[in-house]
């Protein structure tokens, strides 16, 4: 018999973590590293778990066994299909388990379940549209570095791009290519080691960077401007018609509303849940129909 149920919302940055009992009583939340399946099988159900332990800590109740436990998940790379069947192989024992798209889960919470659209802008960059009929359709989302535009991770190598025509002298610098400089090493030979480095993660933790220098620095400001133009090319692929509300999700999306196109944000409504909320919902449709 399950009694928790478990939403996860699992991507390169982290993962969170939301526990209802099975009527539905919230017990509490929980976070921890990435889980999105790039970065490996066995560290993403590693920072599921963790993040877990520390939500059924939150509500003062010691982890019960997988077996009385659902758990919905909405992760990264679950597009890679033999990265999301190799992740539903490793269960370690829950008694039901429903993995979709983060960018699925997404939408769900946003809307409760209804037809809308999500552009998520976090580490990486994905649209979703539930339609009217019950279908679904995904824009962008093709990863990092290849896609994801106006995402962290894009906005961060936007800005390193930046850097490195400065030190070179093809463009003139300031505040911003400074500070973006020393948070990758601060001279030429450490930021090619940061290079060499780098993952989606590190790039994205460049993004604040950019929002903290677009009011003075106009490099910055057309970062941020550029990844208005590209929300918005997200969005009317999404919905041609203009007709559904559109939520803007993740940890970027309400920093990005004052570089959207006025004609985008008359469309834009608040979100009504996250995607852990939509992962709970999604592994409580499996378990209970």
């Amino acid at each position: 018999m399950i009694e928790f149920f478990i939403g996860v919302d699992g991507g390169g940055s982290g993962t969170r973590v939301r526990i209802e009992r099975s009527n539905g009583v919230p017990v509490g939340e929980g976070d921890s590293g990435p889980s999105g399946l790039l970065h490996g099988i066995k560290n993403a159900w590693n920072s599921v778990e963790d993040a877990a332990a520390k939500a059924f800590q939150a509500g003062g109740l010691d982890v019960p066994p997988r077996g009385v436990v659902a758990i919905g998940l909405g992760l990264a790379g679950v597009h890679n299909p033999q990265w999301a069947g190799n992740f539903i192989e490793a269960n370690p024992g829950y008694a039901a388990v429903a993995l979709e798209t983060d960018a699925y889960t997404t939408v769900l919470g946003a809307h409760s379940g209804k037809p809308g659209a999500i552009i998520a802008l976090g580490t990486g960059s994905v649209g979703e549209v539930l339609l009217p009929d019950g279908t679904r359709r995904e824009v962008g989302g093709w990863g990092f570095p290849a896609g994801d535009e106006a995402s962290g991770a894009w906005m961060g190598l936007s800005a390193v791009n930046h850097v490195q025509q400065v030190l070179d002298g093809r463009v003139q610098g300031g505040a911003f290519a400074i500070a973006v400089a020393v948070a990758c090493g601060g001279e030429r030979h450490a930021i090619q080691v940061w290079l060499a480095n780098a993952t989606q993660t590190s790039y994205a933790k460049l993004a604040p960077i950019v929002l903290q220098h677009a009011n003075n620095d106009p490099t910055a400001r057309e970062i941020l401007l550029e990844a208005g133009r590209q929300v918005d090319l997200i969005a009317t692929a999404l919905d041609p018609e203009r007709k559904l509300p559109i939520a803007l999700c993740g940890g970027l999306g309400e920093p990005m509303r004052a570089y959207l196109p006025v004609d985008l944000l008359h469309r834009i409504v608040p979100p009504q849940g996250d995607s852990a909320a939509g992962a709970l919902r999604l592994i409580r449709k499996k378990v209970e129909g």
